[in-house]
């Protein structure tokens, strides 16, 4: 297996039909073998039944169930460490980032990169739809002290667009703990930690209003960051770690 993209879904019924559909358009027409999964976090709603029902249709879709809903990093876990792609892309289920943005992160692997993430920060980024000025803030703001304390340098941690090598996701994603939002800190963090290149790629973004995202996760996300650093200073980078 080539690529493996995997989506972490939460009562995701209404919006997922279409990304999918959408997702499975490009891969296919590609020469490479792919595979697709969705990684259903515990929803209420019919996400599983849909999915399901669309792998009978789209060749390479299938659906990963948690039995309760443990958190978007659960889920992007879970899907990581059962890929057997030697590319792992995650996306999130409204597809604010486009497939069609794949090959800048691919190109970025190739260069040497072990980690490429998709940034709507650097210059060539192209965000066609804002999110609302009080997100922006949020957003901001949690980057500048992300930058401060844990990861100088990276302009975006929580694009939900991210490609690993096969062996950069199996060592980091082992060694992950955090279920919730920040989940994409530790993963970041633990990967340079472990002398992981990491390089971020502009992207195209479209700001989906139906985001799950919300502001009253601000003061766990800033405790998260600085439990994060203590943890990772008992972590030895390896000799000869890459750069």
């Amino acid at each position: 297996m080539e690529l493996s993209l995997i989506i972490p879904a939460f009562n995701e019924a209404q919006r997922i039909e279409p990304t999918l559909r959408r997702f499975h358009r490009f891969l296919a027409a590609r020469p490479a073998r792919f595979e697709i999964i969705v990684v259903d976090d515990g929803s209420t709603d019919g996400t599983v039944a849909l999915v399901s029902a669309l792998a009978g249709e789209l060749p390479g879709l299938r659906v990963l169930c948690s039995p309760a809903n443990r958190g978007k990093g659960h889920a992007v876990r879970l899907g990581m460490l059962a890929a057997t792609g030697q590319v792992r892309l995650f996306s999130d289920a409204d597809g604010s980032t486009p497939i069609t943005e794949l090959d800048p992160l691919l190109r970025a692997l190739a260069a040497g990169a072990d980690i490429a993430i998709g940034s709507r920060y650097l210059a060539g980024s192209r965000v066609t739809r804002p999110q609302p000025w009080f997100r922006r803030v949020w957003s901001r703001l949690v980057n500048r002290v992300v930058q401060r304390v844990l990861l100088p340098g990276v302009m975006d941690t929580h694009c939900g667009f991210k490609a690993f090598t096969a062996a950069a996701a199996a060592h980091t994603f082992a060694a992950c703990t955090v279920d919730g939002w920040s989940f994409d800190l530790e993963v970041l963090a633990r990967a340079r930690a472990h002398g992981f290149r990491i390089r971020e790629v502009p992207v195209r973004w479209e700001n989906d209003e139906r985001s799950k995202a919300r502001i009253g996760q601000l003061p766990r996300e800033f405790r998260q960051v600085y439990r994060l650093r203590q943890q990772l200073r008992q972590v030895a980078r390896p000799a000869g770690g890459r750069a």
